[in-house]
């Protein structure tokens, strides 16, 4: 249920105020010093996030970097932003180091399509979805499996997927007869798999898939959801959160008091927005 306006301005008013005593770990200089929300991602993971040269479509420069950062992620970080009054700094960092960074302080969050699971839960806390992300499946449009209509389908195919994801860990496993590569680094190291060749087929989640497809036209996207042949997930594995020290309620609930003012259509025109100006997809 969506909470009453009121409400939404009494607890930003109420976040504003503990920040000033820094409970976000965020230090203030004087009152009227504009506070920093750190933000981390990889900048390489559309249509999440990616790097790009440039402030195009609003993209926000990456610390200690020339270059610049957008994608859905950051479109979000902007919005929470705005909403709560700080300026905006992304820290881009590898996948394996975003728990890590949130856990020592090194930033306040992490956006980075992270699914909201019990083991990282265990690690991290996790505000309400910004987003809910299903399963699919990418092959090659002349490839042996581009007919496969459920996961039974994909016997025998060699798959692969991004290291510490759902994708590898739980759905691969689901193939019949799989011949699992080893976990890519990557979701871009994921599609480069696909593309030269060295898989059958990569399981990844419906943004990534259709960002893929629009930048390797030779991709077919394959969607089992809804059949009696689709990967079993649980909600925790397609809801994606936004990440955060374990006891940091206060930002937690300021940011949770901006993502109720959404819907889920409001989360998937700004994924439509950030597919359409993702580089890949510029001819």
């Amino acid at each position: 249920m969506r909470k009453s306006k009121m409400w939404r301005m009494m607890t930003v008013a109420a976040v504003a105020a503990s920040m000033t005593c820094g409970v976000f770990g965020v230090q203030s200089v004087s009152a009227d010093d504009k506070k920093t929300l750190k933000v981390a991602m990889e900048c390489g993971y559309a249509p999440y996030n990616w790097t790009q040269p440039d402030d195009s479509n609003g993209a926000v420069q990456i610390s200690g970097s020339s270059d610049y950062a957008y994608g859905y992620d950051v479109m979000m970080a902007k919005k929470i932003a705005d909403e709560l009054g700080y300026d905006l700094e992304i820290v881009k960092l590898d996948w394996d180091s975003l728990v890590p960074a949130v856990q020592s302080g090194q930033v306040d969050c992490v956006i980075a399509g992270q699914s909201i699971t019990k083991e990282r839960q265990q690690m991290v806390d996790f505000t309400d979805p910004y987003y809910y992300a299903s399963i699919i499946t990418l092959v090659k449009n002349d490839g042996d499996y581009k007919d496969a209509a459920s996961v039974e389908d994909l016997k025998g195919a060699t798959v692969t997927s991004q290291q510490n994801t759902i994708w590898y860990d739980s759905c691969l496993p689901q193939i019949p007869d799989g011949n699992i590569l080893p976990a890519q680094e990557s979701a871009p190291a994921m599609l480069v798999a696909l593309e030269a060749g060295k898989c059958d087929a990569v399981v990844t989640d419906m943004p990534t898939g259709k960002a893929a497809c629009v930048a390797y036209p030779d991709f077919k996207l394959l969607d089992f959801t809804g059949t009696d042949g689709e990967f079993e997930v649980s909600d925790e594995d397609i809801n994606i959160g936004i990440s955060l020290k374990k006891g940091n309620d206060e930002l937690k609930d300021a940011i949770n008091g901006v993502l109720s003012e959404m819907t889920e259509d409001d989360f998937n025109k700004m994924m439509d927005e950030a597919i359409s100006v993702q580089p890949l997809s510029e001819s």
